[in-house]
């Protein structure tokens, strides 16, 4: 073994190594002199008698720990076939919480930025090691350390069980974090110059990190992108929980949840989820979106609702980018096989559940759009309606809470179509992470770029790069702050511009709505 310096790193091996506070990995090392270490524990499998539990830091090892494969995934659901990339003993092994480095410049001394991304994926599926997420040419081309993890989702992360904390997964994120804080220097990052990115559910982590008092003080930056409304009330997660349990013949108690395969539970939350419909009367939107988990306002591990504690201030010494793309909701249509198919009586149970005020406003939410989009067809006012309720109005109030809060908040939209499957899909959710990433070709988001990406994508992910590490490194994103008044806004495109936000008929329809956690109805 090559011997180590005091502070971690050895220096331009092919196969560095680095000393952690719980022992020395050895990652790979690359010709540009970056190193890369995969599949790093930060915290103690959590099953046995850590089933259900909040993380607990991972034990010291002797001697070097290989660090060249990515860990096993937590327990996925079938949508995308994700089921299918993890191996079900594997699974119930329960080594799942583990983080990924890439670092340009392995030198304790480098005093890089740092980056940690969080994964989207409904909060049902989501792993660090799929193709998308590779972190090397960010942090490369960028000069900065990117580290992404696996945090638990599905039930084993997030449904409301008697007798376990809240929002494990969330719990998991804070873990990593800590991990960074404790360690990244070694990897030639700096721990007071952490920003975590997420997309999607990875979003709505971030907002979650943003005001959750475990996570203070272990990043100064974050970016959002696409923050998905929905936050469980415990009633509503609680009563969520009860049908998983009885899908199982069980009660929803860590003793006898506890005493469930892991690998058996994806498949109960997909199945009450896809039945969601005939829970209308006592889960609301919820129910028609088929969410069956997603954060819990519990008042403990998170406090109150994002919106409502950054308006109070809880972020306001963080930095806040954060955007959507225009097009949110169209994906969705696709893989639902909605897209030419929409009705007008779908598109009325839609307006009247998803419209501002939900299904407590009755008509008068689809009332409000119909008269704001005239000419939309009943296709069109489906898509606005559940892109705005999703995706675009929770993400626009974010920033304007940030900044009513005393905060800083830069906002930005997507707007440039994706080219692949004939553009039909437009700027839709999900194409920002191969932009954000330089991974052009390489995961299903690639698939929205077609076969060869034109050089127009080449081009606009270098920007998005150079505008996300740029703001990691505390020099801003490159276009200015949002504010109430003149509202501008980034405008990713071929040609990027500055402008007024363009959604400007929905922020008027949405102006008095207020996101918060979702209840259990009746």
């Amino acid at each position: 073994m090559t011997e180590l310096s005091a502070e971690g790193a050895v220096m331009g091996a092919d196969e560095p190594e680095v000393r952690t506070t719980a022992g020395v990995v050895r990652g790979a090392g690359e010709a540009s002199g970056s190193a890369v270490f995969k599949g790093i524990p930060f915290a103690e499998p959590p099953v046995g008698a850590l089933r259900f539990g909040a993380p607990v830091p991972v034990r010291s090892w002797d001697g070097v720990r290989k660090t060249v494969a990515y860990g096993t995934p937590p327990p996925q659901s079938a949508a995308f076939g994700m089921d299918a990339l993890v191996s079900g003993d594997a699974v119930d092994e329960g080594d799942w919480l583990s983080l990924n480095v890439w670092t340009p410049d392995p030198d304790p001394g480098a005093g890089l930025p740092v980056i940690v991304w969080m994964h989207g994926g409904a909060y049902v599926i989501g792993m660090s090691g799929l193709p998308e997420y590779d972190g090397g040419r960010l942090a490369r081309e960028g000069a900065v350390v990117v580290v992404t993890l696996n945090y638990r989702v599905g039930i084993e992360g997030f449904a409301h069980i008697e007798g376990a904390p809240a929002n494990r997964g969330l719990l998991d994120q804070v873990a990593a974090l800590e991990w960074v804080r404790d360690n990244i220097r070694a990897f030639g990052g700096d721990p007071g110059c952490v920003t975590v990115v997420g997309q999607s559910a990875g979003a709505g982590s971030v907002a979650a990190l943003l005001t959750m008092p475990r996570a203070a003080g272990l990043f100064g930056r974050a970016v959002a992108q696409s923050v998905p409304g929905p936050f469980f009330s415990p009633e509503l997660a609680a009563d969520i929980a009860r049908e998983f349990a009885a899908e199982l013949g069980v009660r929803p108690t860590v003793a006898e949840m506890g005493a469930v395969a892991p690998r058996r539970l994806p498949a109960v939350a997909d199945a009450v989820g896809a039945k969601g419909g005939a829970f209308a009367d006592r889960w609301g939107p919820t129910a028609h979106a088929l969410i069956p988990v997603a954060p819990v306002v519990d008042g403990d591990v998170l406090p109150t609702a994002p919106w409502e504690a950054l308006a109070s201030g809880a972020g306001r010494d963080v930095e806040l980018v954060v955007g959507h793309t225009r097009d949110e909701f169209r994906l969705m249509m696709l893989l639902r096989g909605l897209t030419g198919e929409v009705t007008e009586d779908q598109a009325a149970v839609a307006l009247r559940t998803f419209g501002p005020g939900g299904a407590a406003g009755g008509a008068a939410g689809g009332d409000a759009y119909r008269a704001a989009f005239p000419a939309a067809s009943a296709e069109e006012l489906y898509e606005l309606v559940q892109s705005d309720w999703v995706f675009r109005m929770p993400s626009l109030q974010l920033a304007e809470a940030q900044i009513a809060g005393g905060g800083r908040a830069h906002v930005y939209e997507l707007v440039w179509e994706a080219p692949g499957m004939g553009g039909m899909l437009g700027a839709c959710h999900g194409l920002d992470v191969p932009l954000v990433f330089g991974n052009l070709g390489e995961g299903l988001p690639a698939l929205l770029l077609g076969e060869e990406p034109p050089a127009e994508a080449e081009e606009l992910s270098r920007l998005v790069r150079a505008s996300w590490t740029g703001f990691a490194a505390g020099e801003g994103p490159g276009w200015p702050a949002y504010d109430v008044e003149r509202r501008s806004v980034r405008l990713f495109d071929v040609k990027p511009t500055v402008a007024p936000y363009p959604e400007e008929v929905s922020r008027g329809l949405w102006r008095g709505h207020v996101f918060g956690a979702l209840p259990l109805c009746g």
